[in-house]
């Protein structure tokens, strides 16, 4: 790494990467509290992870002002982990989730993400936005009408302060000014402090007490590998936003492997596993932030402000956070598409709607994109498999019949290839032109065994031409057609 490097990613945006930390770290408390809760563990699990993982990122990750903390997804993913086994259980499997996503890294894993589509990612923008709006409302549910009035006012702040001044991230002036309204005022509505203790002291490294077995291996690798794949699953579809959104470049590996290394320090330090957090990384990149000092200041301010700072932290009113993350659905969903869905391929359309549909019905991001990429391969395979034409001609006299091959032979085409020849015409020869053709498949060499023996039944000789070297090398491993020996176990059979 040159210098110039670590000045651009560390120093460029120090004045905007500072007021953007600030905003994250206070919209990070709640989540990281309710997180903890829904896995069922102590507020602190969620918190302390959430601080080591946006710390270790900052110097180990691979997208600069990308922030990663404990996540919703990995907490659905651990509560039968923690309600069967208990926390010591947990820590344990939040290190191995780390060293899998290391192994992943090493092994360049990270580079499948160019499997993933543009209306996949497109789905899974959509459905988060539409996921982070749903996560608010039960703090809109059964309140009284000062809630509304808070949100409203928070919003408003939010859109009209840039036009007053863009020096300070509106989402901050929100926070801020409604928690002093809220305190001059004395407005008895839900604040941070109802949705947990927070915690009072630094986190301390300890190894998880447990046995050291095969039988806890078996217990935590389940779970260990799940954790680890949704946490790279959402971790690189984040990235590949941020990318979009702040036009850069990520190194996806080296994001595994950071990924793991804060996992793993996560667990000593008594956190949960987590990944990256695509709403508080828009919020990131709304407020300002664009280099690795904002995911270091997020995680050391929010452990300042639970530790240090906690009992005015505990009376920000969850009204404002709210609205914050209802700006943050806002700015996320991608209206673009809406209006694309007339204009855009229909396949497209269907896989961006089918990731949505998915994701939001499930609430599991894994879910929606394995989906997502599932039908874009499908599709792209139907498609390919179209682009196949087989022509044909009579030569010397009427004695050959010459077949010109074009496209691509694979599982979905291999059909198509058979039924283009007529083995019932009495001809001396066939010759089969597959200069322009691409054998891709043992499902494709077997529809050419199948040509070739049938015409031999019939009596013809068979001449392939033009056959290149990746076919070449596909058939002499596979076909059978030019081998006497396996000829004849498949008539035995």
């Amino acid at each position: 790494m040159t210098l110039q490097t670590i000045r651009a990613d560390w120093f460029s945006n120090l004045r905007g990467d500072a007021l953007a930390g600030i905003v994250v770290a206070l919209a990070l408390i709640p989540e990281a509290i309710a997180f903890s809760i829904i896995a069922g563990v102590d507020p602190k699990v969620g918190l302390y992870a959430s601080f080591c993982i946006a710390v270790i990122t900052a110097f180990a990750g691979g997208r600069p002002g990308m922030i990663s903390g404990a996540t919703g997804a990995m907490a659905l993913l651990m509560v039968l982990l923690v309600k069967d086994y208990g926390l010591q259980y947990l820590l344990a499997a939040t290190v191995l989730t780390g060293l899998l996503q290391i192994l992943a890294g090493t092994f360049r894993l990270g580079a499948l993400m160019r499997f993933v589509s543009r209306s996949v990612v497109t789905g899974f923008v959509n459905a988060l936005a539409i996921l982070i709006f749903i996560a608010q409302l039960p703090e809109l549910t059964n309140v009284g009408w000062q809630v509304y009035a808070m949100v409203a006012a928070g919003l408003a702040l939010i859109y009209l302060f840039p036009y007053i001044s863009k020096a300070i991230p509106s989402p901050l002036v929100c926070i801020v000014v409604l928690t002093a309204i809220t305190m001059y005022m004395g407005i008895d509505i839900r604040t941070v402090g109802d949705m947990g203790v927070l915690p009072d002291s630094l986190p301390i490294f300890l190894l998880p007490d447990l046995p050291l077995n095969f039988t806890t291996l078996a217990i935590i690798f389940p779970f260990s590998l799940t954790l680890a794949v949704v946490g790279l699953l959402e971790s690189m579809m984040s990235a590949t936003i941020i990318d979009d959104l702040t036009d850069t470049p990520s190194k996806k590996n080296r994001e595994c492997i950071g990924q793991g290394v804060a996992n793993i320090a996560s667990g000593f330090l008594g956190g949960m596993a987590g990944c990256a957090m695509i709403g508080q990384s828009v919020i990131n990149i709304k407020s300002g932030g664009r280099g690795r000092m904002s995911t270091l200041l997020a995680g050391v301010f929010l452990l300042l402000m639970v530790v240090f700072l906690g009992h005015w932290v505990a009376r920000i009113p969850m009204a404002a956070l709210v609205a914050v993350m209802i700006m943050v659905g806002i700015g996320t969903f991608s209206w673009g598409s809406i209006r694309n869905l007339r204009t855009h391929p229909k396949s497209s359309s269907i896989v961006m709607i089918s990731t949505v549909l998915v994701v939001v019905s499930t609430h599991d991001l894994a879910k929606g994109v394995l989906v997502g990429v599932l039908l874009s391969a499908l599709f792209f395979a139907h498609k390919i498999s179209r682009i196949f034409y087989v022509s044909s001609s009579l030569w010397d006299e009427g004695l050959t019949r010459h077949y010109d091959v074009i496209g691509q032979v694979f599982f979905t085409s291999s059909e198509q290839f058979i039924a283009a020849f007529d083995f019932k015409e009495a001809l001396e020869k066939v010759q089969i032109d597959l200069r322009r053709a691409h054998f891709w498949d043992i499902t494709a060499i077997s529809s050419l065994d199948k040509v070739i023996l049938k015409f031999r039944r019939e009596g013809t000789e068979v001449e392939i031409l033009g056959l290149n070297e990746a076919s070449a090398t596909m058939v002499d491993r596979f076909a059978i057609h030019d081998k006497p020996d396996a000829i004849e176990r498949l008539m035995a059979h």
